[in-house]
């Protein structure tokens, strides 16, 4: 519902004035203020913005928040690659001696990156499934802070499940590649 009421009956409220101008926009600025003048010299003329400053200021609350939320993404992603890195080098360091046993039997150093490589991609797997079920579900929490991109799009997911599964896979190489290197003589030895 909208009602009209005259300006003079609301004597608290502001006035703001939208201007196309064919050149710069703050350069016409003083062109408008003379216009005003001419018509109520006592009329105050402040705060003259370009449209693109005053969505800027209008969106600012929401790109602060993404920000946030960006750097806290990354934060937790690194600290992934961390903890996925320390569980696979442990696996890798409880499994010495049997890997040992393997290459002394003639395995490869491939399948050895392979076997250790795969386990941890397992787990990764099984993680990403249940991480995509959940953001799948909390997707409409997201949907304020979202412009031009729905709270679904697959290419988001698919981008993201791509990523993750880069920074996990190498998070399981180097472990492995370490593994792989072992000097079977050494590592039966130390047993």
């Amino acid at each position: 519902m909208q009602t009209y009421l005259p300006f003079v009956q609301l004597p608290g409220t502001n006035l703001g004035l939208v201007v196309r101008t064919a050149g710069p926009p703050l350069a016409a600025g003083r062109t408008v203020e003379q216009a005003i003048h001419t018509i109520d010299k006592d009329l105050p003329v402040y705060a003259v913005r370009t449209m693109d400053q005053l969505l800027g200021h209008s969106l600012a609350t929401r790109r602060l928040t993404l920000v946030l939320l960006s750097s806290f993404a990354g934060l937790a992603l690194l600290l992934a690659a961390i903890g996925i890195y320390g569980v696979i080098a442990y696996a890798v360091r409880q499994r010495t001696h049997e890997i040992a046993i393997r290459l002394a039997l003639g395995s490869q150093v491939s399948d050895v990156l392979r076997l250790m490589v795969g386990q941890g991609m397992k787990l990764i797997a099984l993680s990403l499934i249940l991480g995509l079920s959940g953001a799948w579900a909390l997707t409409r929490l997201l949907t304020k802070l979202l412009f031009n991109v729905q709270p679904t799009d697959a290419l988001t997911f698919a981008g993201v499940v791509l990523l993750l599964t880069a920074v996990a896979l190498l998070a399981c190489y180097l472990p492995a590649r370490r593994a792989a290197k072992v000097d079977p003589m050494v590592a039966l030895r130390n047993e």
